[in-house]
């Protein structure tokens, strides 16, 4: 069998990988999409993150292609790139980021409450000054989406003394990590109440904009976003005027609707803005979690047994 798979997770899947397949015959590919033999016949593609989409075309429309898995929790690119009413099998690494994101999310937070960016700025002035600060203990968490990511970030800010409400699909289903959820076409009930509002959903045509002026003038005006999900889920024009205006304190970035930002973007030098470079899923332990996942799917597949995180084309995740 004949494996395209990304040069960073070569050293974690060879060994094992090699021990399941009769012909184990594995062409690398690099963030840039070049290619270390032919692709041709291929079954299996591991696809990385980064590539030209040229070329992901290439490799996901190979004739041979039985399963694809992105390296990322997002799948736009290959959903983009796989031709129309494809029988080829999508997964992703959903699970393999949750940590680290959510971790990235109380720490924007925790720096909001406890004014570090304030302090660092004295410390560089020698200016010794005391600050009034808040606390989480009482505020009020607001996630738009439920998935696993969001389910870290709960489990992290309960223990603050934080309030965590919720938007899922399908609000019926309980979970004790938040105290309240509602329905997608409730979210006005969220955006009313949070004092941090973390987008993390999945970029569909449904969520696109999705935080559009109305809403982000619905929000309340002591109000942080954090989008660690897709930018195309906020109105980003949208978003600089109601950060110039007002509307809202702040909002910190991790993901944009052009990558990298632009440098002339106004968000670069906004005073109430955090921006992070898309790095929130940033963790050693990285490449082992991607090649275990991988090689868990390998195993299903080769026992023709049911695949984890399987996308399904219609709904984008």
């Amino acid at each position: 069998m004949k494996i395209v798979l990304p040069d960073f997770v070569l050293d974690y899947v060879q060994p094992q990988a090699c021990t399941w397949l009769d012909q184990c015959d594995l062409v690398v590919v690099d963030r840039e999409g070049a290619l270390d033999g032919d692709p041709g016949g291929a079954e299996v593609v591991m696809l990385p993150w980064g590539m030209p989409q040229s070329q992901v075309e290439r490799l996901l429309r190979l004739p041979s292609l039985r399963w694809v898995h992105t390296v990322t929790a997002g799948i736009d690119h290959a959903l983009e790139a796989l031709p129309p009413a494809s029988d080829v099998t999508l997964t992703n690494a959903r699970g393999i980021f949750d940590i680290p994101i959510a971790e990235t999310v109380m720490a924007y937070i925790l720096s909001v409450v406890k004014r570090l960016d304030d302090f660092r700025a004295h410390q560089d002035a020698h200016t010794w000054e005391l600050l009034r600060l808040r606390e989480l203990h009482g505020l009020t968490l607001g996630l738009v989406g439920l998935g696993s990511i969001a389910r870290e970030v709960a489990k992290r800010a309960r223990p603050f003394g934080m309030r965590v409400i919720a938007t899922r699909r399908h609000p019926e289903k309980s979970n004790d990590l938040v105290d309240e959820v509602f329905a997608p076409d409730a979210l006005s009930e969220i955006l009313d109440a949070a004092h941090f509002l973390v987008i993390a959903a999945p970029l569909t045509e449904e969520t696109r904009d999705m935080i559009d002026e109305a809403r982000l003038r619905r929000m309340r005006e002591d109000a942080w976003l954090i989008n660690i999900a897709r930018g195309g889920i906020v109105d980003q024009p949208a978003l600089i005027r109601a950060l110039g205006e007002g509307w809202i304190a702040g909002a910190a970035l991790d993901v944009f609707e052009e990558e990298p930002l632009p440098p002339d973007s106004p968000l670069w030098d906004m005073p109430n803005v955090i921006v992070t470079p898309h790095n929130s899923w940033s963790t050693p332990h990285l490449k082992q979690r991607e090649a275990e996942l991988f090689l868990d799917n390998l195993d299903r597949y080769l026992r023709d047994a049911p695949l984890r995180n399987v996308i399904d084309p219609d709904q984008g995740y």
